[in-house]
């Protein structure tokens, strides 16, 4: 697949929002979001998603124009308005005020409502990490698995992300949607004609399927059976009740321009972790960090992205040429 470099990627990202009614400074912000995912190996979260999310800046769907408002509701509490538009503008206020309010309170939560499509997670975690905090990241979205015993998609893929940071190292980042794939990896496949795993998801009459377009017509399989639906549930708790959001049965889709705007919502929590620790955090992050690296074979979560990262950077990401294509004419338009 041939690669494009990622200034570029960014820059043709940016004009295809900018042609879409986005205003230039959020469309940088999602141009540089889904570059990054794309340089990382996430192609289901990168530019992939570039001709949904400008088809609903132009119907409405997300209001690309939006200015999120923020509002302290605590000395530890802050709240984001995303006011229906993307979800990245929203999530750096907010992140950004708790990073400077985290020094007195300790530990600071944020939530987000009337939001759309998060992203890589485990990027926003990843930020607070670099500076030396400690954060856990939480998003619900459309409808896409079914409750244990259910045949009926109730809740999102509802992605939980953790990063710390780590002494003289790239921050320590876990990053998982709670289905056993991403939904984002399964749309990818029905675009480009692949089968995927049996194991991944079931089709509209709760049979496994190896059809992408099957199965996105059906719900997909949560981690753990029982344990990971509990664990959807917590996260659709978390995202939509506590933020005053839609629930993920109630959210419209985010492959698609139809409907009313998702209104889904996320949740973070940032702390310093010299407010708890007693001292050595550090220390101990590293002990563990080597019992793990110390055993053949074994690897730190998101040491393959890191790899993915650094050859990005030097050849570009991979791109196939017809979405290349389809993304210089919506700038074109």
């Amino acid at each position: 697949m041939p690669r494009k470099s990622l200034d570029d990627l960014r820059d043709l990202a940016t004009r295809v929002l900018v042609a879409a009614g986005t205003t230039t400074g959020t469309s940088a912000m999602v141009a540089d979001a889904l570059v990054r995912a794309d340089a990382d190996g996430l192609a289901s979260h990168g530019v992939m998603r570039l001709p949904s999310y400008a088809g609903q800046a132009r119907a409405g769907k997300v209001d690309g124009r939006a200015e999120p408002e923020l509002t302290e509701t605590g000395s530890a509490a802050i709240r984001v308005d995303a006011r229906d538009g993307f979800a990245y503008p929203a999530i750096r206020l907010g992140l950004e005020r708790a990073a400077g309010m985290v020094a007195g309170a300790g530990s600071v939560s944020v939530a987000i409502g009337n939001s759309h499509h998060a992203g890589v997670v485990g990027h926003h975690v990843e930020d607070l990490a670099e500076q030396g905090l400690a954060a856990l990241g939480f998003t619900n979205s459309p409808a896409a698995i079914a409750p244990a015993g259910g045949g009926r998609a109730i809740f999102g893929t509802n992605p939980i992300a953790f990063a710390c940071p780590r002494r003289n190292s790239p921050p320590i980042v876990i990053d998982t949607s709670l289905s056993r794939v991403a939904r984002g990896r399964v749309k990818l496949a029905a675009d480009r004609g692949e089968p995927i795993p049996d194991t991944w998801a079931v089709d509209a009459e709760g049979n496994p399927t190896t059809d992408a377009s099957a199965a996105m017509q059906g719900a997909m399989l949560p981690i753990g059976g029982a344990k990971g639906s509990a664990l959807v549930l917590m996260v659709e708790l978390l995202c939509a009740a506590l933020t005053g959001s839609n629930a993920g049965f109630q959210a419209s889709s985010f492959f698609d321009a139809e409907g009313p705007p998702p209104g889904i919502g996320q949740f973070y929590v940032v702390f310093r972790p010299d407010a708890f620790d007693g001292g050595g955090f550090s220390d101990r992050v590293e002990d563990i960090a080597g019992a793990i690296t110390g055993q053949s074979g074994a690897r730190l979560p998101g040491s393959r992205r890191l790899e993915m990262r650094s050859r990005a950077a030097a050849e570009g990401a991979e791109v196939p040429e017809e979405l290349y294509g389809e993304l210089e004419r919506l700038a074109a338009e």
